[in-house]
C-alpha cells in the first residue's frame, strides 16, 4: 500500500435517522454526531418520511426503527430497497423477536441492531453494510443461528398469506373478520385510519373482494381467521 493510500481518509457515511419517538430520535442523532465516520444528514418520524428523505438526500444508510405510525419500518425498507438500491438500511429497534427480525431482513435490511447497541457497534454496522457485509449485532447473529439450527419440522414457519397479500394486510383482514371498524383497527395496529383504508383497498384489489362481508368469508376460507362457534339456545 502506498503512503497516499495509507493516509487516505474514507468519506463520512451519510446517514438518515428514522424513529417515531422524538426523544429517542434526537438522542440517536446526538450520539451519531459524536462518532467518527458518520454524518447525519436528516431525521424523521415514520416510514413515509424515510422514503422522502432518501429520495431528496440520497444517504448511504438509513437507521430505521420498526414500529411506527403511517408506514412502518418493514414497508419503508421494502420501498427504499426497491426504489433507491444505492441506500442501505440498518434496523435499529427495541425488538429482537422473530416476528420483527425476519420480515425486516426479507424486506432488504442489511443490518439489524437493538437499541442497547453502543456507538462502536453502530459505526461497525454502518461500515459493514457499506462494504457489502451484514451489519448484525451479536445478539441477532445468535438468534439467526438458533433459528437455523432448529429442525424445520419442529418450528415450521407461518403460512404465507394467499394472493400476494402482505403480512400487514392479512392482519387487517383478521381484524375485519373480528368485526372491528377502520377506526378500531387503526387503534389496534397503532396506525392512522388512512393507512388502514389503504391496506383494505390493496387487499380488495389483490383478492377481488367487493365488501367486508366477502372479506370475512375469505378470511375463514383461507384459515386466516376462525369462524365463531355457533351457540345453541
Amino acid at each position: 500500500m502506498s503512503r497516499a493510500e495509507a493516509g487516505a481518509v474514507r468519506p463520512a457515511a451519510r446517514v438518515v435517522v428514522i424513529d417515531d419517538q422524538t426523544v429517542v430520535r434526537e438522542g440517536i442523532v446526538m450520539l451519531l454526531g459524536l462518532l467518527p465516520g458518520i454524518e447525519v444528514v436528516g431525521a424523521g418520524g415514520d416510514g413515509d418520511v424515510a422514503v422522502e428523505l432518501v429520495a431528496e438526500l440520497a444517504p448511504d444508510v438509513v437507521l430505521m426503527d420498526l414500529r411506527m405510525p403511517r408506514c412502518d419500518g418493514v414497508e419503508a425498507t421494502r420501498r427504499i430497497r426497491a426504489e433507491y438500491p444505492g441506500t442501505q438500511v440498518v434496523i435499529l429497534t427495541t425488538y429482537a423477536d422473530d416476528e420483527s427480525l425476519f420480515p425486516a431482513l426479507r424486506a432488504g435490511a442489511r443490518g439489524y441492531l437493538t437499541k442497547d447497541a453502543g456507538g462502536d457497534e453502530i459505526v461497525r454496522a454502518v461500515e459493514d453494510v457499506l462494504s457489502g457485509d451484514a451489519g448484525l449485532s451479536p445478539k441477532i447473529q445468535r438468534r439467526l443461528l438458533e433459528r437455523l439450527s432448529q429442525p424445520e419440522a419442529v418450528a415450521p414457519g407461518p403460512k404465507e398469506p394467499p394472493d400476494g397479500i402482505t403480512t400487514r394486510e392479512a392482519e387487517v383482514l383478521v381484524l375485519i373478520a373480528d368485526g372491528l371498524t377502520n377506526h378500531e383497527i387503526a387503534r389496534e395496529l397503532q396506525v392512522s385510519t388512512a393507512t388502514v383504508k389503504t391496506h383494505i383497498n390493496n387487499l380488495f384489489a389483490k383478492t377481488g373482494l367487493k365488501d367486508r362481508a366477502q372479506a370475512v368469508r375469505y378470511a375463514y376460507r383461507h384459515g386466516l381467521a376462525k369462524p365463531p362457534e355457533s351457540s345453541i339456545t
